[in-house]
């Protein structure tokens, strides 16, 4: 019975933490393009530093009338959004925020990871086909292609912090790297794990659909890709999982490559863990943001060259060396 309600809490503030990072992210996000590109707008507007203008298009969204298309999949139309979604909240299961802060500490918990979150492309694919619009499709087919391509890059480049470790749990992946920076896994075994750190990084940017790899949703191209025909509760489900996205990739760079919940110095331990964590995945996300303000959209010849031709041959390579390397320490 304790241990149900326990689930139960955790799922209900993983839940509540979701919906308000996404709304922080939002917020955060204009902050920085404001910074960035000297926008007055998002300083100015909506109350102090902007906050009310965040909650006045979250409550339009919510309001807003669902429209469904007269020509579409009524069913699959209405089950996309909410896969998308339960992929990406799924992932929260074997995220560890602390030391005994983590929903289920699976053994096979990189694994389940990888496998969960692959359900975002059904979703993103299922909408497409769905709205019967040749915008939405195109968005859809470009995101499935794109996804399912930097997925083989993203998996072999987990694989080397779980050669080092020797565990697929993600909890003991954290314990591994307690101790200090420098026991971090993104500087073990030089400078392999910094290569597949920044392999990982630059391919789940591609993986949560941000620039320079936006092309399913690219506003000059596609409209809105495959969110085109959505609206009201639905399209905000879309928006919700990206921004959820946007966390789940920074967690699992975190917790893979940049100690989780563990301090960087021993001294400073007395800061409770879920403190580190979720201002190592907030440095993270920030990153991810600068980078949408910075850098120009990919085409599509050149973002599938990126995954094919660079990023999943040094991936490869990477794994395969560091494999030996492990077997030559041991």
């Amino acid at each position: 019975m304790l241990a149900t309600l326990l689930t139960i809490a955790y799922l209900v503030g993983v839940i509540g933490f979701v919906f308000g990072f996404a709304l922080f992210a939002v917020w955060f996000e204009r902050k920085v393009s404001a910074w960035m590109q000297d926008r007055l707008g998002p300083m100015e507007t909506g109350g102090f530093q902007g906050w009310l203008q965040t909650v006045a298009d979250a409550v339009k969204l919510l309001l807003k009338e669902d429209i469904i298309p007269k020509v579409a999949d009524r069913p699959l139309f209405r089950m996309a959004p909410y896969i998308v979604f339960v992929g990406t909240l799924g992932a929260f299961a074997v995220i560890p925020f602390g030391v005994q802060l983590v929903g289920a500490d699976l053994n096979i918990g990189l694994y389940y990871v990888i496998a969960i979150s692959s359900l975002v492309a059904i979703g993103i694919l299922m909408a497409g086909w769905a709205s019967n619009n040749k915008w939405s499709l195109y968005g859809a087919m470009r995101s499935a292609a794109q996804i399912v391509s930097y997925e083989v890059p993203i998996g072999l480049s987990l694989l080397v912090p779980a050669v080092i470790a020797g565990t697929l749990s993600m909890q003991s992946l954290v314990l591994g790297q307690d101790g200090g920076f420098w026991n971090w896994n993104v500087l073990k075994a030089p400078p392999f794990g910094l290569l597949a750190f920044l392999i990982y990084f630059w391919a789940s940017v591609a993986e949560v659909n941000r620039i320079p790899f936006d092309i399913p949703e690219g506003e000059s191209e596609l409209v809105a890709g495959y969110a085109t025909e959505y609206s009201g509760m639905r399209y905000a489900m879309f928006f919700l999982s990206e921004y959820a996205n946007l966390f789940v990739v920074s967690a699992i760079a975190a917790t893979l490559f940049l100690g989780g919940w563990s301090p960087p110095l021993p001294a400073l331990a007395f800061i409770p863990g879920p403190v580190w964590f979720i201002g190592k995945c907030m440095v993270l996300v920030f990153v991810q943001m600068w980078m949408r303000w910075t850098l120009p959209r990919l085409r599509v010849d050149q973002l599938m060259g990126v995954c094919w031709k660079v990023f999943l041959p040094v991936s490869f390579v990477n794994l395969i060396v560091i494999s030996f390397w492990m077997l030559w320490v041991d």
